[in-house]
């Protein structure tokens, strides 16, 4: 229940450790069959990418020394391992949809190393769209076009220097994609203790305070002027 919440919760925005020892990553095989892009209710516009539909068949490509228990992709879901599953279901976490089986129709080494080992089993899932709004105010983002929907909240960025959720929007999910900015992974403290508790692998967790998204290096937005007495 959201009152059982915590009173001050941290979270962490989820990456693929690129460049990491265990650098994974997937790309889909063969012919993908997709779906509709999730939508949002109120102003219909899309929130994500098509969604990826069965069969689920992916290359795998190892740019580490090992296979990690985290690799991302294309579209909207990505892959874990299947102890990484098990783990999570387990220990009563949310927020993770799917949990489809997939088959690994090759693997790829792209980087100088040794042969690697036996591929691990995989699952696909897809983390959830929440409740949880970015907060406007105290974050730091700047904005390319001002937000129109106060359902999504989507509104197109330049770059993103730290950001916070607003107080009483978080319905407790371990797992969420948060209104304002869909297109990031943001996980709870729960979450994070989960992954150091068990060693898994090929995972960036920053704290969403700390994010920093800047492609073309425009830096944080101005300040915001004092409001007048």
């Amino acid at each position: 229940m959201v009152s059982d919440l915590p009173p001050d919760p941290r979270f962490f925005v989820l990456e693929a450790d690129v460049w990491g020892p265990l650098d994974t990553q997937f790309d889909k095989a063969g012919a993908v069959n997709r779906g509709d892009a999730p939508r949002c209710p109120q102003c219909g516009e899309p929130i994500g990418l098509l969604t990826w539909l069965p069969p689920y068949r992916v290359e795998l490509e190892l740019h580490g020394q090992g296979f990690g228990d985290f690799a991302a992709g294309p579209g909207n879901d990505v892959l874990i391992s299947e102890r990484f599953a098990q783990a999570f279901r387990a220990e009563g976490l949310t927020g993770l949809l799917g949990f489809h089986t997939v088959e690994v129709v090759r693997a790829r080494r792209k980087r100088k190393g040794p042969k690697p080992g036996a591929v691990p089993a995989y699952v696909v899932v897809s983390p959830g769209f929440g409740r949880a709004a970015v907060d406007e105010v105290r974050s730091h983002l700047r904005h390319k076009k001002p937000m129109t929907c106060a359902e999504c909240r989507y509104s197109s960025l330049d770059s993103i220097h730290g950001f916070v959720l607003e107080p009483g929007t978080w319905q407790g999910e371990d797992v969420f994609r948060p209104r304002g900015l869909q297109g990031d992974i943001v996980v709870s403290e729960r979450f994070a203790a989960l992954v150091k508790r068990h060693g898994f692998t090929n995972m960036k967790l920053i704290p969403t305070e700390e994010y920093i998204w800047d492609p073309a290096r425009k830096g944080p937005p101005a300040a915001r002027s004092a409001a007048p007495p």
